[in-house]
């Protein structure tokens, strides 16, 4: 669906050369919502915002359902944009139109006939919740109600691609959880291709198939949100997830601990069994659970434990090896027997 082959974008000035972008490749799949994650400065918009050559790059191509955007004239890219619309942190819609005149607005302009601009307009406006808010003006609505309208606005073209450039970044965590609700609510409905750029690992849990993470202009790892999750290999990944799952036990209360301390990892369904329970009617073991939680990404489960493990070397080092065999990963944080 949309392939990034050996993308670059510099931004020259007199005096410096910037690598926003640099030898950036990636596919992301027909109807898929794919993350991209970063901090500031990590050449996250200047990615998303060359995929419909907003930004001219520098050089590599990107190509969409088969075209490669970079070659084509003037105006055959107006036409391919047609296709690719692109939402934003900050809304941009026109304060002295009403919400049907936004709407409306970006029909005219798209040459949509005016006798099909009204029921086109109802429409959009019931897929995003506002039906009852057509007459109203920007300064009217909430910043998710503004964020609806310009979701709207950008399926008035019936695009198949859809850009989010830090899309939820300027709303409350309630709010941004109804928009991402509303985004996979499109997704599915309508087939549609979501690229969304953010820096909250929360956003991408909740809503992204694959990810990809990017520093200092290139991708440093990629794949799917669950298994970057449950098994992250570069270090930046790893700062971020820690950041929300946080299963991070302070120094002190691993210095006073007697017994031996293991932090393990439940993958899929075998998160939600009774392992912990069946240790302790297996093995002479008492426990203490310093940490635990379950999250769900992609409605999949994801379990996370730090237990401490006290009595008999011999018991414990059983019930170690059937902790082991149970889970995805175990790892052992003290040398306490």
């Amino acid at each position: 669906m949309i392939e990034i082959r050996n993308l670059v974008k510099e931004y020259k000035s007199k005096k410096q050369t910037v690598l926003a972008v640099n030898d950036v490749s990636v596919t992301i799949d027909k109807g898929e919502i794919f993350g991209i994650v970063g901090y500031s400065g990590a050449g996250k918009s200047s990615l998303i915002r060359c995929l419909n050559l907003l930004e001219k790059p520098t050089s590599g191509e990107i190509i969409i359902e088969g075209q490669d955007l970079t070659k084509l004239s003037s105006k055959s890219l107006r036409y391919a944009r047609q296709k690719i619309s692109m939402i934003f942190q900050h809304f941009h819609l026109i304060k002295a139109k009403t919400v049907y005149e936004n709407l409306a607005f970006a029909l005219k302009s798209a040459k949509v006939p005016k006798a099909e601009i009204k029921p086109r307009v109802t429409e959009l406006l019931e897929k995003v919740g506002l039906s009852d808010k057509a007459d109203a003006y920007p300064s009217q609505l909430s910043g998710g109600q503004k964020q609806r309208v310009g979701i709207a606005r950008a399926l008035a073209n019936n695009p198949s691609v859809l850009l989010c450039d830090e899309a939820t970044s300027a709303l409350d965590p309630s709010t941004t959880k109804s928009i991402l609700k509303l985004l996979k609510n499109i997704n599915r409905e309508l087939g549609l291709t979501i690229v969304l750029i953010t820096h909250e690992m929360e956003v991408v849990k909740e809503i992204c198939d694959r990810m990809a993470m990017m520093q200092d202009g290139r991708i440093v790892e990629e794949g799917p949100v669950y298994d970057l999750f449950s098994n992250p290999k570069q270090p930046l990944t790893k700062q971020f997830i820690e950041n929300i799952l946080q299963f991070e036990l302070p120094p002190h209360l691993l210095q006073s601990r007697q017994g031996k301390l293991i932090k393990f990892q439940f993958k899929g369904t075998i998160a939600e069994e009774s392992v912990v329970s069946e240790v302790f009617q297996k093995y002479k073991v008492r426990g203490n659970i310093l940490h635990g939680k379950i999250e769900y990404i992609q409605d999949i489960p994801l379990g996370i434990f730090v237990m401490e493990l006290i009595g008999d070397t011999a018991e414990i080092d059983a019930a170690v090896r059937y902790i082991r065999l149970k889970t995805s990963s175990l790892e052992v944080l003290n040398n306490v027997a």
